[in-house]
């Protein structure tokens, strides 16, 4: 968006700032891991901004759902992809789509996580977790990337983590996708440079769509105090307020920082052992 602004002798002086690009008829917001939580907040603020979308998740139903309620509230046309995103075959088809497609945005969300050793957890779920983490991140982004050059327009939100700072015993395979996501976004930020196109990493903590029943809670609910943990809705706006402002990082969340701070300043054969300990428990 560009403006003047009147300096002190009367002259006017260029003034312009970065912003999201402007909703069109023809182009969709992209939010995969769309079904709930982060994605869910992200879709919505979206649609209130007038962005038609795209979502995607495993579970049609609750995309069906969301779909229907983001259209009748603010009269976005809302697309829905049910697609598995750690399937690389069922991933194909729609990257192969969102290359032909005039994405505006797109929203890398989805994600999993496993605790406890890793050599005793199931090998083809964090492989799975792999695929979903980092190469299905890597896929989208390079699909939607040229339309985005070639526009000169376009932002791109990846969903990292703190835990991608430092090595994480007993969380190994999502401290190291997680490190790829960190890495990949912040190196794509500089050959992104003056090409028009945003690029900003968030790295939240905890998160929460509602308070849990306390005979429901999980054991994440159980060990992490209720001051760590951050709304969806609020991740979902401070996130896309830092992608229009073209921000390189946002961390949301008391924790989320703490980690950031300790990942990239402590010593990692100091940081491990303390992190480790805590993920065991998680892992029951």
């Amino acid at each position: 968006m560009t403006g003047h602004r009147a300096r002190g002798d009367g002259v006017a002086v260029s003034l312009t700032t970065v912003s999201l690009p402007t909703p069109t008829p023809d182009t969709r917001a992209v939010v995969t891991g769309a079904s709930s939580g982060i994605g869910e907040a992200l879709a919505t603020e979206l649609a209130a901004q007038g962005h038609s979308l795209i979502l995607v998740a495993r579970r049609g139903d609750l995309l069906d759902a969301l779909a229907a309620k983001l259209t009748a509230a603010h009269g976005v046309t809302v697309e829905v992809r049910a697609v598995d995103l750690s399937d690389r075959d069922k991933r194909a088809a729609l990257t192969e789509e969102l290359a032909h497609r005039p994405v505006s945005i797109l929203c890398n969300n989805a994600g999993i996580a496993t605790f406890g050793p890793v050599s005793e957890l199931d090998a083809g779920y964090e492989r799975a977790q792999v695929e979903l983490n980092a190469v299905a991140v890597h896929d989208l982004t390079l699909a939607v990337l040229p339309g985005m050059i070639e526009r000169r327009s376009g932002g791109i939100l990846n969903v990292g983590s703190a835990a991608g700072n430092m090595p994480i015993p007993n969380n190994a395979t999502y401290a190291a996708t997680k490190a790829f996501v960190n890495t990949f976004s912040e190196s794509l930020r500089g050959e992104l440079k003056g090409s028009g196109v945003h690029v900003t990493l968030l790295a939240p903590g905890p998160v929460r769509t509602e308070t849990p029943d306390p005979a429901e809670a999980s054991i994440v609910d159980r060990l992490v105090p209720d001051f760590f943990w951050i709304s969806s809705e609020y991740t979902a706006k401070v996130s896309l307020d830092a992608l229009a402002k073209n921000k390189m990082r946002v961390v949301p969340g008391i924790l989320s920082k703490g980690m950031s701070v300790a990942g990239q300043y402590s010593p990692r054969a100091v940081v491990a052992p303390i992190v480790g300990t805590f993920y065991k428990k998680l892992g029951g």
